[in-house]
């Protein structure tokens, strides 16, 4: 299962940082690169990644992991691997509560 978000399935609206829109995005769990939270560009690809990873395509999971993205990801998490391992992580164990 292949998951596409598109900017309109997202919970909340984000900025588009152009300058860097054509730039290598997610790449995969072991990514080091700088994660933008404030880039729908860089948003977008990672929280796909995530939806596939947990075989999930339902609104109610993507919108969780935007909430925890947003309000709970502490700031020294600074990597796009990073983001996608506490995302990942949170994922599952919410997941086995429901």
């Amino acid at each position: 299962m292949r998951v596409t978000i598109l900017a309109s399935d997202l919970k909340y609206r984000y900025p588009k940082v152009t300058e860097t829109r054509f730039d290598a995005k997610f790449s995969g769990p072991g990514d080091s690169a700088p994660f933008n939270r404030d880039d729908l560009y860089d948003i977008l690809p990672l929280l796909a990644a995530v939806m596939n990873e947990l075989k999930r395509d339902d609104a109610f999971t993507l919108h969780f992991l935007e909430d925890l993205m947003n309000r709970d990801m502490p700031r020294f998490i600074f990597s796009r691997g990073e983001v996608f391992d506490f995302l990942t992580g949170c994922g599952r164990e919410m997941l086995s509560y429901r």
